[in-house]
């Protein structure tokens, strides 16, 4: 379902291609992946989001995911699932409810790579461009500043994060 999280340990790979998948998550760790590329996750259907750390990756300049299937996409704007506050304290960050929290882990902030505290990250989507297609991406937040601190969103889409769920998105394309 999901890659495992010493993918990140893999920096001399260039290309990552998961054609065809049955992957519903990629680990936030792709974005240690600084020689990455190229990545092909085209036809991997149940993915629907990507982890922010993938903006890491300075390199990656061509993309080819199935865009239909994406949350917020341009031609049918799937809502991205909605996100709760922090506020509660997380028992184990490294062992997180995927149905609650998007995401099985969240150790270090997506934006300054600081600590998650005990009470859960701040989580909000953004949808950027990442090498060749706007992706929408989970961002797990150490504070409201870092999540302050994002750039804004792409072009025909929220220009600033959300937390998802019954939202009035911008008008398709």
């Amino acid at each position: 379902m999901t890659l495992p999280a010493p993918i990140g340990r893999l920096t001399a790979v260039r290309t990552l291609v998961l054609y065809g998948s049955n992957l519903v998550r990629i680990p936030p760790e792709i974005g240690d992946m600084t020689r990455l590329e190229g990545f092909s996750p085209y036809t991997s259907r149940r993915l629907h989001w990507f982890p922010y750390e993938i903006t890491r990756c300075g390199r990656l300049v061509n993309s080819t995911v199935s865009t239909r299937s994406i949350y917020g996409n341009y031609k049918y704007r799937p809502p991205s699932p909605p996100l709760l506050p922090p506020g509660d304290t997380v028992p184990d960050l490294d062992g997180l409810a995927s149905a609650r929290w998007g995401a099985t882990a969240a150790r270090t902030c997506s934006v300054c790579t600081g600590h998650i505290p005990a009470t859960g990250p701040h989580q909000a989507w953004l949808s950027r461009a990442v090498a060749t297609d706007v992706l929408p991406l989970l961002v797990n937040a150490c504070s409201q500043e870092c999540l302050d601190a994002l750039p804004p969103g792409a072009k025909g889409h929220f220009s600033t994060p959300h937390r998802g769920g019954a939202i009035e998105q911008p008008a398709s394309r």
